[in-house]
């Protein structure tokens, strides 16, 4: 449908990162309570086989989509920066068709792949959950056509309502459904003895047999949200358009060839993609890395490992075999806070590469380096003192989060691991969004590159040190610490040599620092002062508030904030106003 209307220059990147950043915060809220919830039920070995799951989907999802979200986002954005509306048009018709039989085919490929993967990462019970996964990949797939081709015009509220969307259907249909399977599974057994055909001889043995299962039903939650993401998207498309006008059309110049755009569609998405692909690869490589180490430890030399936890490590685990599944998915509730932080600089990725891709291609430097150093100033801002305050907090924000008491163990032990990862999520999170302005401004192969040498660093950092008893799950935080931190660096460096620009580096780095280790103070000597007084809950939610408070005032101190980002953001003349009257910003 075309819209009569004249088409506007779309979202700043402020605030298409506040209209991403917004939908991200309910989307991993809600995600959080979907797993606060399923581990309290199914504890580490359900949380084990959930996350197993999800080292063999990432990497086939990136395959299916193979960079073309990206490459339709830059496509487009330069299409829209040139006026060239028709071209526009031509990029969406050719990539439904690409997108099509791309998504059936790594559907077919996972279906295929579950039954192997399960072997190799010695935990068969993980079918189901990937099994029930694998239409995500499709639906996944379709969405992504229109994401990026949304994005593409710096409009991010579609992606952000159908984010939200799935994230719902996860929440309230996944739950829905887990808990009515392991009801019904339960109920099996008092009444006969038997879970889905299998003699159980106990409660434990039964209630072991059904998580599987549980999880499964969980998982078909998050296809049935990507479905109806899609069909979203699709309804929104087709009803409301895209912003450009019948004017647009007439007055652009004729679209290049339907091969031309596509080749120029694929030579774009398949360094992004591969990235991508090696990185999801890297992640799966990893995880199976991390299970199988411990495995071996616990057929090689148990006692050294239980010298580390002892009794944090049930029996039914311990004797049960699935010690491995147990201790990573230990790592996996470390990990939902850590994707807190980096699903909020994706959104910034996302947002910064349509907003630099335009200044890059006008041409004009002065916007160019305003443009990146906004991107920068935002991440910094971001990633450091949350990296910070994950380690200085880990024990009492876990223990927050997840509050009941039979995951107990696995918080404890989750809390030693984020400690550590707190730091590591700063390069983690900081190095999506300068990926995607090397993207941006034409340098697609240097993420490939980039990620390549980092997951192999990684890989060999991870085969040392978690097969050492002693250090075991933190070595893989110690290995992505290496490979993002070096991710991190060589891409500013290639980032400044192919713009010429050189950021602020003072005000982007120096100062948030600065700010983010006095929240860091704040956050930790406030913590022991409230749990005085209050509850430990009580305690940590008021440290972080504290935290907070402290941060933002540090900040506007040391002059850190600039006002050109201010007046990006919605209603961001009455902020200035008032900051500019109490003399906190010039």
């Amino acid at each position: 449908m075309v819209k009569k209307k004249k088409s506007g220059g779309g979202q700043s990147f402020l605030k298409g990162a506040m209209v991403l950043g917004g939908s991200m915060v309910v989307v991993r809220l809600m995600g959080m309570v979907y797993k606060i919830l399923l581990s309290g039920m199914y504890g580490g070995v359900g949380t084990g086989l959930f996350n197993a799951a999800y080292a063999l989907y990432n990497p086939l999802f990136m395959l299916s989509t193979a960079g073309f979200p990206i490459a339709i986002s830059r496509m487009v954005s330069e299409s829209m920066t040139k006026k060239r509306y028709r071209d526009v048009k031509q990029i969406h018709k050719i990539s439904v068709p690409m997108f099509v039989v791309i998504g059936l085919a790594c559907f077919v490929a996972m279906v295929i792949g579950s039954f192997i993967y399960v072997k190799i990462i010695q935990a068969e019970d993980t079918i189901f959950a990937l099994l029930c996964l694998s239409p995500t990949i499709f639906f996944g797939c379709l969405m992504s056509i229109y994401r990026g081709y949304f994005e593409g015009m710096r409009n991010m509220t579609p992606t952000a309502i159908s984010e939200i969307i799935e994230a719902a259907c996860k929440l309230f249909l996944g739950f829905s459904a887990s808990f009515i399977t392991m009801k019904i599974c339960m109920n099996q057994y008092y009444s006969s003895g038997f879970v889905m055909g299998i003699k159980c001889s106990s409660e434990a043995e039964a209630n072991a047999a059904a998580v599987p299962l549980a999880i499964g039903a969980a998982i078909t939650g998050i296809s049935l949200g990507s479905l109806f993401g899609f069909l979203f998207l699709f309804i929104r498309y087709k009803h409301r358009g895209d912003g450009i006008s019948t004017e647009d059309l007439r007055n652009a110049p004729p679209p290049k060839s339907n091969s031309t755009i596509r080749n120029t569609m694929i030579r774009t998405a398949i360094p992004i993609g591969l990235g991508s692909i090696i990185m999801s690869i890297g992640d799966m490589v990893d995880s199976t890395l991390v299970q199988t180490r411990i495995y071996n430890i616990m057929e090689s030399d148990p006692d050294s490992l239980l010298n580390v936890y002892g009794s944090l490590i049930p029996d039914e685990v311990y004797y049960g075999g699935n010690t491995h599944i147990y201790l990573y998915g230990c790592y996996g509730i470390a990990l939902t806070l850590m994707m807190l932080v980096t699903a909020v600089t994706q959104v910034f990725g996302t947002t910064a590469l349509p907003s630099v891709t335009a200044a890059y291609t006008s041409g004009d430097k002065e916007k160019l380096k305003k443009s990146m150093e906004t991107v920068l100033r935002v991440t910094v801002l971001v990633t450091i003192p949350s990296g910070i305050g994950l380690s200085v907090l880990a024990e009492p924000l876990l223990s927050l989060i997840y509050s009941s008491p039979s995951v107990a163990n696995e918080v404890e032990i989750g809390s030693k691991v984020l400690t550590v990862m707190g730091i590591s999520v700063i390069f983690i999170a900081t190095s999506t969004p300068l990926c995607s302005m090397l993207q941006a401004v034409g340098r697609m192969d240097v993420p490939l590159k980039l990620f390549t040498a980092g997951m192999i660093m990684k890989i060999i950092v991870n085969y040392v040190l978690v097969g050492i008893p002693e250090i075991n799950i933190q070595g893989a935080n110690v290995g992505s610490m290496v490979c993002y931190g070096f991710v991190t660096v060589v891409a500013m460096f290639v980032l400044c040599r192919r713009t010429k620009v050189v950021p602020d580096f003072v005000s982007i780095l120096v100062k948030p620092l600065i700010a983010a280790v006095i929240c860091g103070v704040a956050a930790y000597f406030s913590e022991i002062l409230f749990d005085i007084v209050f509850t430990q809950k009580i305690a940590t939610i008021l440290a972080v508030i504290v935290a907070i408070l402290v941060y933002f005032l540090a900040l506007l101190l040391i002059r850190a904030i600039k006002k050109e980002d201010l007046l990006q953001m919605p209603k961001g003349n009455k902020i200035v106003k008032i900051l500019e009257k109490r003399r906190l910003i010039r």
